[in-house]
């Protein structure tokens, strides 16, 4: 069966949010209380998932929700900072020229995703589910699939950690794996993705997927 429908993650996969996220993660971190992370830190922490990562800065469960919403409002005062990885924008474009339809999953605000996106490739994307938990993304890819009226199997997740390939399997999709983002393809390999991704413009094979 065709793909008639892509989902997409954001940060680390459309937008190359990670250098801006790792300048303002100490500050987060104090705002907080939970550890600092320096350089060497954050490059072993790539291959940890976030329950791990929270586990090794000490921050509880109940405090992800504030450090989220303290990073996406940096981040709504810094957009002209987060640049889109090169080839995304016409990937975007290749897509829906070809006839799928097109939706973001992701826990950063619209907000964000729109003005990093910017008016153009905004107006491409059918469906914006935002603002959840990163471990809330299952339910949302759901309402995807519904609202769209496409089945699971006619849809696939691409995203770049392994809880996005986590929120694919619950929701019955494929997942794509890309290799441009925060965890290493290695990582991401250990969650069986249906798809791997090198650079943004191998997605275009979905067109005669």
């Amino acid at each position: 069966m065709s793909i008639r429908l892509a989902i997409f993650d954001f940060d680390g996969t459309l937008a190359d949010s990670f250098p801006f996220f790792m300048s303002v993660f100490n500050e987060i971190a104090d705002q907080h209380g939970f550890r600092r992370v320096d350089a060497q830190q954050a490059e072993r922490l790539r291959h940890y998932g976030p329950r791990d990562i929270m586990r090794h800065v000490g921050m509880p469960a109940w405090k992800l929700p504030l450090a989220s919403r303290s990073f996406i409002e940096r981040m709504r005062e810094n957009t002209a900072r987060i640049p889109l990885f090169d080839g995304v924008g016409e990937m975007l474009r290749e897509l829906v020229r070809s006839g799928l339809e097109l939706a973001v999953v992701s826990s950063n605000s619209e907000q964000n995703v729109r003005q990093v996106l910017g008016p153009d490739l905004a107006a491409l994307v059918r469906q914006y589910e935002c603002g959840m938990s990163v471990f809330g993304k299952a339910a949302r890819i759901r309402k995807v699939l519904r609202v769209a009226g496409v089945a699971p199997a006619q849809a696939l997740y691409v995203g770049d950690q392994t809880t996005d390939a986590d929120a694919a399997r619950k929701a019955g999709v494929a997942f794509g794996a890309v290799s441009w983002g925060y965890a290493p393809i290695e990582a991401l390999r250990r969650s069986e993705p249906q798809h791997e991704f090198t650079a943004p413009g191998d997605l275009l094979s979905l067109r005669c997927a």
